[in-house]
């Protein structure tokens, strides 16, 4: 099953979008409900079938019904070129969306690359490094002309980042992958560095921050993101102690490694706050694994990206 997903279906892009039109299809044909209704998911280990009960309405990929160039709102400062991903693209393309029209809003033109590929974490995780050489190249190649790389996936933000050592024996590659890696910047960092208009609509929520380890640990990016969502107006940022610890996610661990990261969500979800309305991320894993964590253990929290808020403060500021 790792060898299909792997090295069948995440490196080619149109593989991961025809999975992504049937997995819309399976929700919106009324098979989903069916399942759900007679319990036949039950046939799938416990963890998977949690994680079905959890997934988020596949929407349509970025990477597919986007055009490759999209101007700034107003007067451009910077150009930034998005990394889609493909777990984010086909599961989380709102997310996506949500970002690119921040980055727009900010005076940001957003740069697409129709060749890019996936990133390559999931197959170095797995020990397919070969194949994690062969995405990196791609990647490489594809963003090579871009001043940013800007990524809203701290998983694939992190593995971008970490392709010189994926090279380091790569005559051709190398200095490439070093010159590479310098330009890929999470995309709260993109914009707490090149430019943010906080949004001048209120949001009065109560929202506490989970730091992704591939982000917090991975790229040491920590502040900008409580620092975006700070200057929203109304938002109350309340602590989330031990925000740094591993939710369980961790890649592919969850569902490899189902009952140690049982345990880890667990602790994660006993430490949120009872008073928060919303836990904040930046990485779809983490996204899936405390939605799972919400639903398990009775909670109400939503579960959202950084980019999501920014981009719901916009539009109420623009509908207003």
């Amino acid at each position: 099953m790792n060898k299909l997903f792997l090295r069948g279906i995440f490196p080619h892009t149109k593989r991961m979008h025809t999975l992504g039109s049937l997995t819309k299809l399976y929700q919106k044909s009324g098979v989903q409900f069916a399942v759900r209704k007679t319990r036949a998911i039950r046939i799938l280990p416990e963890h998977l079938s949690d994680m079905e009960a959890i997934m988020p309405p596949i929407g349509k990929p970025v990477l597919k019904t986007y055009p490759d160039q999209l101007p700034a709102k107003g007067t451009a400062k910077q150009s930034a070129a998005m990394f889609t991903g493909c777990i984010m693209d086909v599961m989380f393309s709102d997310v996506n969306e949500a970002t690119v029209r921040v980055l727009q809003k900010n005076g940001h033109d957003v740069h697409i690359p129709k060749n890019q590929k996936c990133c390559g974490a999931l197959h170095v995780h797995a020990g397919d490094r070969a194949m994690g050489k062969k995405l990196a190249r791609e990647n490489i190649d594809a963003f090579m002309n871009e001043d940013h790389i800007v990524v809203n996936a701290a998983g694939c933000g992190c593995a971008l980042k970490e392709y010189p050592e994926l090279l380091q024996n790569d005559e051709e590659y190398r200095e490439k992958a070093e010159a590479f890696s310098e330009r890929v910047i999470d995309v709260s960092k993109y914009l707490y560095d090149y430019g943010y208009e906080p949004p001048k609509a209120e949001i009065n929520k109560r929202i506490t921050y989970h730091d992704a380890c591939h982000l917090a640990h991975g790229q040491q990016v920590w502040d900008e993101p409580r620092e975006l969502l700070e200057q929203i107006p109304g938002v109350e940022m309340v602590h989330l102690p031990d925000a740094d610890r591993c939710c369980g996610s961790a890649g592919i661990y969850n569902l490899t490694n189902p009952d140690m990261a049982g345990r880890l969500l667990k602790r994660k979800i006993d430490d949120v706050p009872e008073n928060v309305e919303m836990i904040s991320m930046g990485n779809p894993g983490c996204m899936l694994q405390i939605a799972l964590g919400v639903k398990k253990y009775g909670r109400s929290e939503n579960v959202v990206h950084t980019m999501q808020l920014l981009d719901w403060a916009y539009e109420k500021e623009e509908s207003t």
